[in-house]
């Protein structure tokens, strides 16, 4: 191991009697992303790595169209260790724009495609960003005005790359960078001589909001790579495996074990950006998917879908479902009506991982996550007080490991309150595990609504909507729903002689450039709100009353 790396500033390196322990016994592998990809390019060159909407490529030509925007990159003055913003939905352009930013010691700041302004400024803020790859438009969303809306509160972000756009004075074009860059003999040296150090930060991922606007959760290249490569393992991926990702490919669970485990195996990618049953059900049949990692939202839509029968989906083998609950009603329907393995999962994008094995039997699937995916990683429970519980005993999950985060980017204080003394994570979620080292999730100490896969901090949209002058009180709360697990549902008391409407409510939010992910689906107006012994007010019997409401 190279001693004095130079490293981002504000990011907690690891322990060095942990970092000295990981890298002394291999549980780090010492590669970085841009060497995954040169590797497969190696092993594999004629084999089809990627395909998607409108490009298919193998792996030696997605290395030379990476190096090509690589190359670019550094011609446009990125240099090692600074952020830029990666805002694309699932197509082949993320994959190239990441792994050349890998390939140039630059940070990718990895953002969901459905993230607006709010969250954005926030983001570009928080991680310094100095470029923002971005889409001109995303199915029936203009980025542009977003674009100038953003640019003109980051002075920082100097260059923006537009994708699948029209030329610019202002802004560079995508396509335009790959075309005029050559790859010729001294190019190639240069990207040699920019390989970062496995030690380095090599990918920034928010976190979702699970505690209010969303953390950065930098991730080096050993950690990352080491959650991949047992991802890997652990869903038994290899070369002829062909892995459909549909889950917006920012999130941490198509991308951490869909993207990058697949192509740590050398397997072959398919990106699509519609998530209706049908298109899913023709490309799996098209493509010969034999392996997918979603979310149970688009389990549910398939397992549901009317004309099921007519497509041949005998070439799926596994699905590898995280980020929700899947019921087992849910789990049985998918194995009896697909024909495959259903591996149950629980992660997070601070590196926790794990999975049911392919060879558990369903019952087992229906009432656990399985066991860690690394083995090296550490995960116990602990009560109230923090000591170690007994196996078959819920308390909070902490977890510590190889694959593990060591804290989120600049802020000290709230790492503070998220390690032990002794550096394990407090997931914030309630579990059990068993005396074969199986896990459940039981429960969550956080306030968070699960829909659809993502993770939504109720308090977030609680502050905004309390910012509208007409509301005294608010709640937001899950109310259940079969396919999405969860729905945004907010609770209101105007203030006393004010009347007022959901479109009322949803507009005063777009304005503020709250985005999709932030907007009630359901209001419920309530001349007094229900509140605790304590004077807070009591979503307990806030939940209780939506569950009823839905049921009639």
């Amino acid at each position: 191991m190279r001693k004095n790396v130079r490293n981002l500033e504000k990011f907690m390196p690891y322990r060095k009697k942990d970092a000295e322990k990981y890298n002394r016994l291999r549980w780090w592998a010492g590669l970085t992303f841009g060497d995954i990809l040169d590797k497969a390019a190696a092993v594999y060159p004629d084999r089809e790595a990627l395909a998607d909407d409108r490009l298919r490529l193998t792996y030696s030509q997605l290395r030379e169209k990476t190096d090509r925007l690589a190359v670019a990159l550094i011609d446009l003055g990125i240099r090692p260790l600074e952020r830029v913003l990666l805002q694309l939905p699932n197509w082949h352009e993320f994959i190239v724009s990441y792994f050349a930013l890998q390939k140039i010691g630059a940070i990718p700041v990895i953002l969901i495609a459905r993230y607006r302004q709010y969250e954005i400024n926030h983001l570009a803020k928080l991680s310094g960003a100095v470029a923002w790859i971005v889409a001109e438009t995303v199915k029936k969303t203009d980025f542009v005005p977003i674009i100038e809306d953003v640019l003109s509160k980051n002075a920082s972000l100097q260059t923006i790359i537009l994708v699948r756009g029209n030329p610019r004075e202002t802004y560079q074009g995508f396509g335009q960078l790959i075309e005029k860059t050559p790859l010729n003999r001294m190019n190639q040296e240069r990207l040699a001589e920019r390989r970062p150090n496995p030690m380095q930060v090599a990918h920034m991922g928010p976190t979702g909001g699970t505690t209010g606007l969303p953390k950065i959760v930098p991730r080096t290249h050993n950690d990352f790579l080491c959650k991949a490569e047992y991802s890997a393992r652990a869903c038994e991926m290899s070369h002829e495996t062909i892995c459909l990702i549909v889950a917006p490919a920012a999130h941490d669970l198509p991308f951490a074990n869909g993207i990058c485990a697949t192509l740590f195996a050398c397997g072959k990618l398919v990106m699509m950006n519609r998530t209706d049953p049908e298109s899913i059900c023709r490309i799996i049949q098209d493509e010969r998917i034999n392996t997918v990692i979603w979310v149970p939202t688009l389990t549910y839509r398939v397992v549901n879908f009317e004309r099921l029968k007519d497509f041949d989906l005998s070439s799926l083998k596994k699905i590898h479902s995280g980020a929700g609950v899947s019921s087992p009603e849910l789990i049985h329907g998918a194995v009896e009506k697909l024909g495959c393995l259903y591996l149950n999962g629980y992660g997070g994008t601070e590196g926790m991982q794990t999975l049911c094995r392919t060879d558990c039997d369903i019952e087992k699937v229906c009432r656990s996550v399985g066991k860690p995916t690394c083995p090296y990683d550490t995960y116990k429970v602990v009560d109230d007080d923090g000591s170690d519980l007994p196996v078959n005993t819920q308390g909070q999950l902490l977890v510590k490991g190889p694959s593990i985060f060591t804290g989120y980017y600049d802020m000290p204080e709230e790492n503070e309150k998220v390690f032990t003394a002794d550096g394990f994570f407090k997931t914030g979620d309630l579990a059990v595990i068993d005396d074969t080292g199986y896990i459940s999730i039981t429960g969550r100490i956080k306030d968070i609504i699960k829909r659809g896969g993502e993770s939504i901090y109720a308090p977030e949209i609680e502050k905004l909507i309390d910012s509208h002058p007409g509301v005294a009180l608010v709640a937001v709360v899950g109310m259940p729903d079969p396919e999405l697990g969860e729905r945004i549902c907010a609770y209101v008391e105007p203030e006393k002689g004010k009347k007022m409407s959901f479109e009322e409510i949803i507009t005063f939010l777009k304005e503020k450039g709250a985005s999709v992910l932030q907007l009630p689906e359901k209001i419920e107006f309530v001349a007094e709100m229900p509140l605790t012994a304590t004077g807070k007010v009591d979503k307990l019997t806030l939940r209780e009353d939506i569950e009823k409401k839905m049921v009639k």
